[in-house]
């Protein structure tokens, strides 16, 4: 873990944060996260895949107005853009667009970086768009749950990361708790769900899969590089 001085929030803080969310439900960690912190200071992400409509339902019912920030790569499946739009009408989300410099996304195009290097294309399709506004808050909350690989069961509910407090307000739910809330909700799939896509992310580095297995298939890579 990065120091926690980076982010200008003390290893001491942090942990009186993990230990006062430690026993709170989901809405009230949301709810929480806005006596703590000012609204502008929070930065949500969405990549609009499998799970995704889990934490914005949730989001659209406690902070309707929260900005809601996706990160358009150029190589989504068209199901997700749908899906995006979709949940954007259904919710009333406040969602933004960010990506790559056009010339930076057209080298990996013409490049085929995703084939020979996906740790680089990731970096400059997806990491470094949101370095750039990241500097801009001091939170950022992402739907990131435990039992969706190692990496992820390691974490804490706040963490500095890169110099920003990192905040998954569902890191604690479990499989079966998501899928009670998706039934009870009548949550809409990833219309790629169906088709045995667990997880979901660029075309080209997708195939379908249990959990996070059909992301860069046939590779040790296991995350964009974002949440790491």
């Amino acid at each position: 873990m990065s120091t926690a001085q980076n982010s200008g929030i003390s290893p001491k803080t942090i942990a009186r944060l993990n230990a006062q969310y430690q026993e709170l439900s989901v809405k009230e960690k949301i709810n929480q996260l806005y006596q703590d912190f000012d609204a502008e200071d929070v930065m949500l992400t969405s990549s609009f895949a499998a799970t995704s409509a889990f934490l914005l339902r949730l989001f659209s019912w406690e902070r309707p107005q929260q900005k809601i920030f996706f990160i358009d790569t150029g190589y989504h499946f068209p199901e997700t853009l749908a899906y995006k739009e979709h949940l954007t009408k259904l919710y009333g989300l406040n969602v933004v667009s960010i990506r790559a410099e056009q010339s930076l996304h057209d080298f990996t195009l013409k490049d085929k970086t995703w084939s020979k290097n996906p740790e680089f294309c990731c970096s400059i399709n997806k990491v470094e768009p949101l370095n750039h506004i990241k500097g801009d808050y001091k939170v950022w909350v992402s739907g990131l749950m435990r039992w969706q690989s190692d990496h992820r069961a390691t974490l804490d509910i706040f963490e500095e990361r890169g110099g920003i407090l990192k905040f998954y307000p569902l890191l604690n739910v479990t499989r079966e708790e998501k899928d009670q809330f998706i039934k009870e909700n009548e949550l809409p799939f990833h219309p790629l769900v169906a088709q045995g896509y667990m997880s979901i992310g660029c075309h080209h580095c997708t195939v379908p899969g249990e959990d996070r297995t059909g992301r860069w298939n046939n590779s040790p890579k296991t995350e964009c590089g974002l949440h790491l």
